[in-house]
């Protein structure tokens, strides 16, 4: 691609240090930054999700942060969409951008573009919910492994809102999700330069739990009783969320709850690591290296 734009990509997994290096980096770049995480853009959902600090967001402006409410339901193409939109104002003034998150998919649909999916029928999806939500994720699994065998075999199996996405796919058009999968990249007008952070697992796994830790002190039990009313809401079942849930249901302590938080958050980094490695484009670098802003400009 010969463009003198590009898009720095910081993905890597949860707890690695990702909106650290990108604020870093923005700031010597001199520009702004485009969230990739499929749940800090939701308002009401901020320490869970491990949303960028009011200080870091006044040090670089930040796209997908608190943009939108927990009541609407986007996905990889909306974000595509709303990223493509949110590069072209940063354009304007720079030449370059950065994106952070670790929704690997919607780094995808901005580098590479979505595949078009027919609609789905929304009565099928509320019934697949309610269905999960009283029998679990097995459950889940295995309606999706009889129905839907190509997507089981290659698909986020431990992921529900992927499996429900899949079921609901497979129900309403009588087709695999997978068939619209065309694997064709899309043409972008900006060049794309790939990083991923990592560090020892065992480091990571010690950030991961002191970080459910720390989200617990600031307040997360609070946060999320403000939600219980919601909890069926497709954007709060996620991990951090749907574990206190169940404590507040009575179906688990406080600290089994806080103890399944950190081992969800930890099988999360696992899918997503397995996720990034699968792209070869990207670059790995040592998250903890006290010169990664300059690795990152310097190796383009």
């Amino acid at each position: 691609m010969n463009s003198d734009k590009t898009v720095y990509v910081i993905a890597g997994p949860t707890a690695v240090g990702k909106t650290a290096i990108a604020i870093a980096l923005a700031k010597k770049l001199d520009t702004e930054i485009i969230s990739a995480d499929s749940r800090q853009c939701y308002r009401e959902m901020s320490i869970g999700t491990a949303k960028p600090t009011k200080e870091e967001l006044t040090q670089v402006h930040h796209y997908f942060i608190n943009s939108h409410s927990v009541t609407e339901e986007l996905n990889a193409a909306d974000y595509e969409k709303l990223a493509l939109t949110y590069l072209e104002e940063i354009f304007k003034q720079h030449d370059t951008a950065v994106v952070c998150g670790g929704t690997g998919l919607y780094i995808k649909a901005l580098c590479e573009g979505i595949d078009e999916m027919p609609e789905v029928d929304n009565t099928v999806e509320e019934e697949i919910q309610a269905q999960f939500k009283e029998q679990g994720i097995e459950w889940l699994q295995n309606a999706v492994k009889e129905e839907d065998p190509s997507f089981y075999e290659t698909g986020e199996i431990q992921n529900p809102v992927r499996l429900i996405r899949a079921l609901t796919f497979v129900r309403s058009t009588g087709e695999s999700i997978t068939a619209y999968r065309t694997g064709q990249k899309k043409e972008r007008p900006f060049n794309v330069v790939k990083i991923a952070l990592e560090m020892p697992r065992e480091v990571l796994y010690d950030r991961i739990n002191r970080r459910v830790d720390l989200m617990m002190q600031e307040g997360l039990l609070e946060e999320a009783k403000t939600l219980y009313t919601q909890k069926g809401l497709k954007n709060l079942q996620t991990v951090g969320y749907q574990e206190l849930f169940e404590y507040m249901d009575g179906k688990c302590t406080l600290e089994d709850a806080v103890d399944k938080i950190k081992q969800h958050s930890r099988n999360y980094a696992k899918r997503q690591l397995t996720w990034f490695r699968k792209d070869k484009e990207y670059r790995w670098l040592d998250a903890s290296s006290d010169i990664i802003v300059k690795e990152i400009i310097n190796n383009k």
